[in-house]
């Protein structure tokens, strides 16, 4: 069985609500010297079979038809090695 992680992110021109909370809240629980964040979704997909150039392509095409909004958000597709 083959796993890939799929990150997702808005775009740096996109404005990000939900990172400007976080990083407000930050300072009133103590935590100082943040500058940003940024707030993503990750996906851990398992498929069949060994990790392979098919395997990836596939799983590329879930994150740009399905998992990403393209237009928005920005995604990196990494396999994972084995445990």
């Amino acid at each position: 069985m083959a796993r890939y992680v799929v990150d997702v992110m808005p775009k740096r021109e996109i404005l990000d609500p939900q990172g400007k909370a976080v990083l407000g809240a930050l300072p009133r629980l103590g935590f100082a010297g943040v500058n940003d964040v940024r707030q993503g979704k990750r996906f851990e997909i398992e498929v069949d079979g060994e990790a392979d150039d098919q395997r990836l392509d596939d799983v590329r095409r879930m994150a740009e038809t399905l998992l990403a909004n393209p237009v928005i958000e920005d995604f990196t597709v990494t396999p994972e090695a084995p445990a």
